[in-house]
């Protein structure tokens, strides 16, 4: 009997080993770890230079509002969108790259991927990063994964995709309906600096909700923050 225990506990203690290791990265979704321990995944870069990046589309509502914004500020961003809404609404995508943004992956759905599923992880993320390449001409570097919760898992399937993970150093929590221009900018300019990059919304992941039009009025107020503090707004591709 006591060594019948002390099978099942090991078993136990084993399983426990495995799911801590799988989920133990996800503490990166933490600013203080991510900023401190790891800055290259804060996508922390030159010191002269704020990167603005939205994440949840594509929509073919929302995102057409952003892109007429940002030509006005003359901003280019980085957009993270899920692969099943590019397949579903790629011409958007196509529109975002014509006017010279930068596309990245954000994952095939919004769904966190708490337990280990490394063949369909791979096969997700391969899939999001095709689709993205045949609707934008050009192959995404960049992987964010939904609700930044980055698991052993999603960092091996990251690599074997050939992306690279990064999540972000100042959000704006405007995916709260509540929340106002001036909450959604106080937020972001309350930890952004040189270097930093910023996560904004330019849809919700189900396409529902007015949370869009909250951040759209909140953009002009922190490009123009960033700008009189002496630093360039752009994409993650001229951040580093």
């Amino acid at each position: 009997m006591r060594s019948a225990a002390v099978a099942t506990t090991g078993a136990a203690i084993g399983v426990a080993g495995l799911a801590l290791a799988h989920i133990g990265p996800a503490a990166s979704w933490l600013p203080p770890v991510r900023d401190r321990l790891m800055p290259g995944l804060a996508a922390r870069g030159r010191a002269d230079h704020v990167a603005l990046t939205f994440d949840d589309g594509p929509d073919p509502i929302s995102t057409p509002h952003f892109l007429d914004l940002l030509d006005e500020l003359e901003v280019r961003a980085t957009f993270f969108v899920l692969g099943s809404r590019v397949a579903r609404h790629p011409e958007v995508v196509a529109e975002t790259a014509a006017r010279g943004h930068e596309v990245a992956v954000h994952g095939w759905t919004h769904d966190p991927q708490w337990l280990p599923h490394p063949q369909r992880d791979v096969a997700e993320l391969r899939l999001a990063r095709d689709v993205v390449e045949q609707a934008s001409g050009a192959r995404p570097v960049w992987f964010r994964p939904p609700f930044g919760v980055l698991t052993t898992g999603l960092w091996r399937a990251a690599r074997r995709a050939e992306l690279r993970p990064v999540l972000w150093g100042a959000w704006g929590k405007d995916w709260e309906e509540r929340r106002t221009a001036a909450e959604v900018q106080h937020t972001v300019l309350g930890a952004v600096g040189g270097g930093t990059t910023v996560l904004l919304h330019d849809t919700a992941p189900d396409g529902q909700g007015e949370a869009w039009r909250t951040t759209l009025e909140a953009v002009p107020g922190i490009v123009e923050s960033c700008r009189r503090a002496g630093w360039d707004v752009g994409a993650l591709t001229e951040h580093f």
